[in-house]
């Protein structure tokens, strides 16, 4: 591990300790062999003081146990008719994973329980279709969820649910996991399958707003696939009721759940509800941060070049843009007395964090801003990003004479014979 790795984990500590995370397992992760690998994960991030619930699917299992008993299952996840034989094959299937996850914690000197947590009720009779003993999470009990995190146990759930009456039913685990984070108003919900994260048409889904989520799911030629709908509903679902945060990601992937959790770029896919990202004034000690944000770009001449010292005498012009409260894009705003022309300068948005739209953002903020404060125009300065300037913020080709009095002879003495754009805000 380098240096610059354990300071970026170390910024994410005091943000983490003592919030509480619900990891959902699908069971073909839980059986293979990278699951040690996976625990070993959890327990890093008991030592920093978070609270860990695990949620467990076990859809693969009851395909195998169907398999071997020859019976073919009414449904393997939880969602569809559960009838008498599938029921008894999911009891099986899931109480052996419990055990086999308990022993895993064990085994990595961990304390587990299994926890009997799930209040549910049958779903019914939905479109004339009776789904039997196919349930829905009525109620999590939190209050021993807390007792067990309270004591520095994991607490472990399978995809069962119990009535008052004693009936057991079989529950989609990606629901349990949502409800129990809905419950517990857990920082993260995190999925982890087999897959990379979402994808849609071919491509891994690395960040989208959870309203964007939500459109896509309703549109009719929904391009989510198939197989990954259930936890991509269940996220935009998760992060309508409050929880800031829900990751998808590989449970194959060593050290996968670690790299999701303490970087920015994480492996999967991260569904964010509106409060995740904000745009905040800069601060003094941001200065540095903006510094190095932007060093590079300075280096290559994408940016004028300014000291840290430069950056600080005008730092109420400047906005950040964050992500985990850690800085990955700034734009500023400069006003000139008595001029009614405003300059958007030093826009930059870390390559990591590339074809979001988090550039159009800030160039739409810094209008916004500009309007507000009176401003008929703005200007700005490029000598390689102007066809972003024109493409996806609406501006035009200038001149010197558009630019505020003040900016003219700066602009001559740089020397880096910039396009000068420009856009009325009127």
């Amino acid at each position: 591990m380098k240096p610059t790795d354990l300071r970026g984990i170390l910024q994410y500590i005091p943000l983490f300790r003592d919030k509480t995370f619900v990891v959902e397992a699908d069971g073909a992760v839980v059986t293979h062999m990278n699951f040690a690998n996976l625990l070993l994960d959890i327990a890093v991030l008991r030592s920093l003081n978070i609270r860990v619930v695990l949620v467990h699917g076990a859809a693969q299992q009851v395909q195998k146990l169907a398999a071997e008993q020859k019976i073919t299952p009414s449904n393997l996840d939880g969602t569809g008719v559960t009838d008498d034989a599938t029921l008894k094959l999911s009891l099986t299937a899931a109480n052996g994973l419990t055990h086999e996850i308990l022993e895993g914690f064990a085994t990595n000197d961990l304390r587990a329980a299994n926890a009997n947590v799930i209040a549910a009720l049958p779903l019914g009779v939905i479109d004339g279709l009776d789904h039997q003993h196919t349930g829905t999470v009525e109620r999590v009990d939190t209050e021993m969820l807390q007792t067990l995190l309270s004591q520095g146990i994991t607490p472990v759930i399978p995809p069962l649910g119990f009535d008052g009456k004693g009936n057991t039913y079989r529950l989609n685990s990606d629901a349990v996991g949502a409800k129990v984070a809905q419950a517990l108003q857990a920082t993260k919900l995190i999925f982890i399958s087999t897959e990379d994260g979402l994808t849609c048409e071919g491509d891994v889904i690395r960040q989208i707003l959870s309203s964007e989520l939500e459109a896509l799911l309703a549109d009719h030629g929904n391009p989510i696939p198939p197989a990954q709908q259930s936890k991509a509903r269940h996220a935009a679902e998760a992060c309508a009721v409050g929880i800031p945060r829900v990751h998808l990601i590989n449970g194959l992937v060593t050290e996968g759940l670690l790299a999701e959790v303490f970087s920015n770029e994480g492996i999967g896919t991260l569904v964010f509800a509106n409060e995740y990202r904000h745009i905040r004034p800069a601060r003094k000690r941001d200065a540095a941060s903006i510094l190095r944000l932007t060093r590079e770009a300075m280096d290559e001449n994408q940016l004028v070049e300014r000291s840290e010292e430069m950056i600080e005498e005008n730092l109420d012009d400047y906005f950040l843009y964050e992500i985990d409260e850690n800085p990955v894009a700034c734009v500023a705003l400069r006003q000139f007395p008595g001029e009614s022309t405003g300059e958007l300068a030093h826009l930059y948005v870390n390559p990591m964090h590339g074809n979001q739209g988090i550039g159009r953002i800030l160039g739409e903020f810094v209008e916004q801003t500009a309007r507000e404060a009176g401003l008929k125009k703005l200007v700005t300065l490029s000598t390689q990003a102007f066809s972003f300037f024109s493409n996806k913020l609406g501006y035009s080709e200038g001149t010197g004479d558009d630019l505020p009095e003040a900016r003219r002879e700066e602009h001559s003495l740089q020397g880096r014979n910039s396009k000068i754009l420009i856009k009325q805000l009127t």
